[in-house]
């Protein structure tokens, strides 16, 4: 029976991904700064508490527990972070990072796994899917953390020749409990209004939480070479519609009225270089008015070879 280290377990991400391993057989060594319930007491799993940061007990879980692979969430906004990312932030992912990457290799893990994320790329204007070889150019605090999270683990990955590594990169998630980043892209950050624009007939590039948990457990369980290393975009199949979202909060959670407007009253606004000021730099969330009718996808061809991506709006749960 195989070990998997998971970091930042017992946030959103975390716990689903460490449910799903616990119900393939798997130890899981769940390391985070508090525990949550919703894994406690599950038979193979053990909590840590440890901050990312906390290099001491990192290197005390290595000594006391053979682990087989790690699963590396940390650090991350739709996890256990916030959706606000400073200099503090940043400075937490760096000290992480130092080490971590590291102790996996010189401890020859079997596979390791990044989260990463979408916001990296360079948003084109063709409506081209965006493929894992596309031009990158990380504009917001998040986005340029994850890209020197992912310099520095491609450096590491350098010097093993065993260990079967994976960036996933993933857009913003949802599931049931988890509607934030569903709301944030029908609400103006300006004046935090609900709207819409047209009848809602645009959509985003979104992840359902249970189809990044899925990519992980099948590539735990599929990804049997070196041949695997890579880059792997993670996402839904399809869209998700702004008039799908508001049907879908409306129907699960709670939401005031929407206001449905037209494209042109922010025609001005969307000139402007996305990243020209504070909100949109640190803001995970900050809905960018330059890129909301682009239809942006991600080409998941990739990681569905070894993932059906099942999960969308619709079924999630």
């Amino acid at each position: 029976m195989a070990t998997v280290l998971v970091t930042g377990a017992c946030g959103k991400i975390g716990e689903k991904v460490c449910s799903g391993l616990l119900k393939k057989h798997y130890n899981v060594i769940a390391v985070d700064r508090e525990s949550s319930e919703y894994n406690d007491g599950k038979e193979n799993y053990t909590f840590v508490s440890a901050s990312p940061e906390d290099k001491a007990k990192f290197m005390d879980i290595f000594e006391h527990f053979e682990i087989n692979h790690l699963v590396h969430l940390a650090c991350s906004a739709d996890n256990d972070m916030g959706p606000i990312f400073t200099e503090k932030e940043m400075k937490i992912s760096q000290e992480c990072d130092k080490f971590l990457y590291k102790l996996a290799i010189n401890h020859e893990l079997e596979k390791i796994m990044l989260l990463s994320t979408t916001q990296i790329y360079l948003i084109p204007d063709t409506r081209e899917p965006i493929r894992e070889g596309d031009d990158e150019k990380p504009i917001t605090n998040y986005a340029k953390m994850k890209s020197a999270m992912e310099r520095t683990f491609a450096d590491d990955v350098k010097r093993t020749k065993t260990a079967v590594c994976c960036i996933m990169r993933v857009p913003q998630v949802y599931s049931l409990e988890v509607m934030e980043n569903l709301s944030s892209k029908i609400t103006d950050p300006k004046d935090k209004t609900n709207f819409v624009y047209r009848t809602g007939e645009y959509g985003f590039q979104l992840c359902c939480v249970h189809n990044l948990a899925d990519f992980i457990l099948c590539f735990l369980r599929q990804a049997d070479s070196t041949n695997y290393t890579g880059v792997y975009n993670v996402a839904d199949r399809r869209l998700t519609m702004a008039s799908e979202i508001i049907t879908f909060i409306r129907e699960n959670g709670r939401l005031g009225p929407v206001i449905q407007r037209n494209p042109g009253r922010d025609s001005f606004a969307a000139k402007f270089k996305f990243g020209g000021n504070k909100d949109e730099k640190t803001n995970y969330r900050y809905l960018d008015f330059g890129s909301i009718l682009n239809n942006t996808m991600y080409d998941t061809n990739k990681a569905a070879r070894l993932c059906p991506f099942r999960w969308n709006i619709e079924n999630t749960k």
